[in-house]
């Protein structure tokens, strides 16, 4: 009962990090609102970024110019809180690796809004990529020691930075206190925490996802064992939101950042959004958007701002 009870408080009055949302109604594609906020003298986009429950891809590429180390006392800091769903199931969990996050479609009780939940995480980097598909959690583990894999325990050799064979549980653990394994054949994937929550957001690791501490223990709290996972690698986004399209364009990953996205890649785009639903699209805008990749969702309905409206956070 506490947690419907605590959900019903975020939706009526969300703060800046909440991660929960009510999902749209029939037709839409868009939750959250993106906001602007004054660093502060010692804040860094780190520390931003945390605050409000984004990671750092995400922070650095909606604020291009802005030094993610030293930002400046009353800087205006974009906030990209808003984004389009995945063209994905919208149920158990959904990972999105060139976005760096996750997405949790938490069943309905009877007579409550759907609602999903979503967390900014860090995936596995090149020749360590994070398998695209469909899987389960199999397993859930809170403070379990770390067995690492001979080739990591090499990795961290080389780096200067020897692990142990076995790594105590606890929160001093590389995974975190929480992990969740997947059912994914060939290898030993997992959904878990960190003790170094400045990656986060990141493509930086050995395949698994990686979540701020206070993330993975809200979501393992609420995940079972059994729940489908399905990751998809979808950096280009196209959704609706009050009648207006809107497009959300990450850089791709960096398996995959060798070709440059293409015109013809977001006329594929634009084809496939208005083939049910045809309207005057702003090409100007829309190849700004694309060429510029920042990961906010902006309209290229003709007619319509180019640029999403920036509120104030409280």
């Amino acid at each position: 009962m506490r947690t419907l009870i605590s959900i019903a408080a975020l939706l009526a009055s969300p703060p800046a990090a909440a991660n929960v949302f009510p999902l749209p109604a029939e037709g839409g594609d868009a939750i959250g609102m993106t906001v602007t906020a004054e660093a502060g003298a010692e804040d860094t986009l780190l520390d931003l970024a945390r605050r409000y429950g984004l990671g750092y891809e995400e922070i650095t590429n909606a604020n291009p110019g802005v030094d993610p180390w030293l930002p400046g006392a009353g800087t205006v800091v974009v906030m990209p809180k808003q984004r389009l769903l995945l063209r994905a199931p919208r149920s158990g969990i959904v990972i999105n690796l060139p976005e760096h996050r996750l997405y949790w479609y938490p069943p309905t009780p009877a007579g409550q809004q759907p609602v999903v939940w979503t967390f900014p995480v860090s995936i596995g980097k090149m020749d360590w990529n994070t398998p695209l598909g469909s899987t389960t959690i199999v397993s859930k583990a809170k403070d379990a020691p770390w067995i690492p894999p001979q080739s990591v325990r090499e990795e961290h050799e080389k780096r200067g930075d020897p692990l142990p064979a076995i790594v105590p549980g606890g929160a001093d653990n590389p995974m975190g206190r929480y992990k969740m394994a997947l059912g994914i054949p060939g290898g030993a994937y997992l959904i878990h925490g960190t003790n170094k929550p400045a990656g986060i957001g990141m493509q930086v690791t050995h395949g698994c996802m990686r979540l701020y501490p206070e993330d993975i223990e809200t979501l393992y709290a609420m995940v079972p064992i059994g729940t489908t996972v399905t990751i998809v690698n979808q950096p280009y986004k196209w959704g609706w939101h009050d009648g207006e399209l809107l497009i959300e364009v990450h850089p791709p990953l960096q398996e995959g950042a060798s070709v440059a996205p293409s015109l013809t890649d977001l006329t594929r785009l634009i084809v496939e959004a208005t083939r049910a639903s045809p309207v005057a699209v702003d090409w100007i805008g829309a190849e700004r958007t694309w060429r510029e990749a920042r990961g906010v969702p902006t309209p290229v309905s003709a007619g319509v701002p180019r640029t999403v409206s920036l509120v104030p956070a409280e």
